[in-house]
């Protein structure tokens, strides 16, 4: 489960790194090479899309982060020797023995 999320997690940071890169700044970044911006997010330019789309990675993005928190934090207190049967052998200590000494008869 937490491998899955954490492919999640990577692909929402790049594609939060892409979408933040395309945002009009005064370089432009990524949004230079694209020429067709108005056609394909309407009248209103992409800004308003890549801002909520944004806005939403970013929602998704925090949510993933505080799931992995919680599944890594169970897991954490959980110990290996949690599942080990462990056999208690019982120790019984042995009884000494005396040596016999033949006894003679005392008369």
């Amino acid at each position: 489960m937490t491998g899955i999320l954490m492919i999640i997690q990577i692909v929402l940071v790049i594609a939060i790194t892409i979408l933040v890169l395309l945002q009009r700044s005064e370089s432009m970044g990524l949004g230079a090479y694209s020429s067709s911006n108005n056609s394909v997010f309407g009248a209103g330019g992409p800004m308003n899309f890549l801002t909520k789309a944004t806005m939403t990675l970013g929602l998704l993005f925090v949510l993933n982060t505080l799931t992995l928190v919680y599944l890594y934090n169970k897991q954490a207190n959980t110990s290996a020797l949690d599942n080990v049967n462990i056999k208690k052998i019982e120790k019984t200590t042995p009884t000494p023995q005396v040596p016999t000494v033949p006894q003679t008869p005392t008369k």
